[in-house]
C-alpha cells in the first residue's frame, strides 16, 4: 500500500515526506517522485519487546510517495503530479498555514481553503477528463449496447464531478464498483489533511482560517490534523528523554509524525497482528476483515497452505496480566480456525503442516 504526499510549493510537503521516512532527498530537484518507507510507530510494539527482549523488533512499514509539487497553470508539472498521484492508495494533502517571511507563499498570501481547493481541482479535472473520454470511445464502439450499464454510471458519475461532488462521496452497489474497479479515480482515494501550522499556533491552538478549513473538512469527511514541521525537525534530532521534556514544554502528548503515520495507516484500511518470541517481535501488515489463512500468507505461503489452527491473545488481555501463563490460565487465549477474522492487536501463532 503507498501513501502518496502532496501539496503546493513551499508547503512543507518535503519536509513532512523525510520526518516521515527518516529519508533526506536532494530537494534542488523536487521535478520527480520520491519514494521511501515510513515506520508506524506502536506502543503495542514496544511493549511486547520489552516483555520478550527478542533479538529484534519490527514495526509495521507504509511506503510512502513525494509526489511532485502542483504549480497550477504549468501543464508539465500538472502531468507529473497527476501520473505520481494516480500511483498512490491514499493521499496527504500538506496545506500550509504558518507564516514566514523567509519562505514566500506560493501563491503570495496565507489561505488554507484556497490551496486545498486548488489541488482538489485538479484531481476533480483528471476524473472529468477521463470518463469524458472513456464515454466517447463507449460511445464509438460498435458493441456499445454490451457496455449500456457502464455508459449510464459514467454518465451519473460525470454530472457529479461537473457539480463539483468528487467519487468518494458517491456510494455504489456491488455491481457498479465492480464496473469501476479498473479505473484509477483520483476523488475516490481516501485523503488525509495535515496543516503545516506554526509554533505559534501549536502552543495557542489558534491560527487564520482554523474554523473554515475544520468545517470544510467536515462537510467533505475528511479527516485533519494539525502539525509544525518546524518543531517535527527539532523533535526528531532530540535522545527520548530531551524528547518528552520537549514536547511538555511546548503541550503536546504526541509527536505530529506519530499521529500522521497512525491515521494514514487506519485511512487505508490496514490493522496489525503481532508474532512474538526471542528472535523477534514484529507487526504484521493486512487489511481489515482478513481471514486466518490468508494471514498466515503474509508470513510465508507454506503457512497459509498448511494452515491448522492460529493460536490467538488479545493484546490488551496480555498488557493487563503482564504475562502468558496468566492470560492461559484466566481461559483468554483462544485457538481459531481458517475463517477466524482476525483483529486489529491479535498475537497469534500459526500451527501448520506442510
Amino acid at each position: 500500500m503507498q501513501l502518496g504526499i502532496i501539496g503546493l510549493p513551499s508547503s512543507g510537503k518535503t519536509s513532512i515526506f523525510e520526518l516521515l521516512t527518516n529519508h533526506i532527498e536532494n530537494t534542488a530537484n523536487n521535478t520527480r517522485a520520491n519514494l521511501a518507507i515510513a515506520r508506524i510507530p506502536d506502543n503495542r510494539i514496544d511493549f511486547l519487546s520489552g516483555m520478550f527482549k527478542p533479538k529484534k523488533t519490527t514495526y509495521a512499514q507504509l511506503e510512502v510517495i513525494d509526489v511532485p509539487s502542483l504549480v497550477p497553470g504549468m501543464a508539465k508539472n500538472t502531468a507529473q503530479f497527476l501520473d505520481s498521484v494516480r500511483k498512490a492508495d491514499a493521499l496527504l494533502q500538506i496545506v500550509r498555514v504558518f507564516d514566514n517571511e523567509n519562505v514566500p507563499s506560493f501563491s503570495g498570501e496565507i489561505n488554507p481553503i484556497k490551496d486545498i481547493e486548488t489541488i482538489n481541482y485538479e484531481l476533480l479535472l483528471a476524473d472529468l477528463d477521463l470518463i469524458e473520454k472513456r464515454i466517447q470511445r463507449i460511445n464509438e464502439n460498435k458493441k456499445k449496447n454490451s457496455m449500456l450499464k457502464e455508459l449510464e454510471l459514467l454518465e451519473k458519475l460525470k454530472a457529479n464531478l461537473e457539480n463539483s461532488v468528487p467519487l468518494s462521496s458517491l456510494r455504489f452497489t456491488a455491481e457498479e464498483a465492480e464496473l469501476l474497479s479498473s479505473y484509477q479515480f483520483l476523488t475516490d482515494k481516501p485523503m488525509l489533511i495535515c496543516l503545516n501550522i506554526s509554533e505559534d499556533d501549536i502552543k495557542n491552538s489558534q491560527f487564520k482560517g482554523k474554523n473554515e478549513v475544520y468545517e470544510y473538512a467536515r462537510s467533505n469527511k475528511i479527516n485533519i490534523i494539525e502539525v509544525s514541521a518546524s518543531i517535527e525537525k527539532e523533535i526528531a534530532q532530540l535522545d527520548d528523554e530531551d524528547k518528552k521534556m520537549y514536547m511538555q514544554e511546548i503541550g503536546i502528548e504526541q509527536s505530529g509524525v506519530v499521529k500522521i503515520a497512525r491515521m494514514m495507516y487506519s485511512s487505508l484500511g490496514l490493522i496489525s497482528f503481532f508474532t512474538v518470541g526471542e528472535d523477534e517481535v514484529k507487526a504484521w501488515t493486512i487489511m481489515e476483515n482478513t481471514i486466518a489463512r490468508k494471514a498466515a500468507g503474509k508470513i510465508h505461503s507454506d503457512i497459509e497452505r498448511g494452515f491448522i489452527r492460529a493460536e490467538v491473545i488479545k493484546y490488551d488481555d496480555l498488557a493487563a496480566l503482564q504475562s502468558v501463563a496468566l492470560v492461559k490460565e484466566k481461559g483468554l487465549f483462544k485457538l481459531e480456525g481458517k475463517e477466524y477474522i482476525v483483529k486489529d492487536g491479535d498475537i497469534i501463532n500459526f500451527r501448520f503442516n506442510v
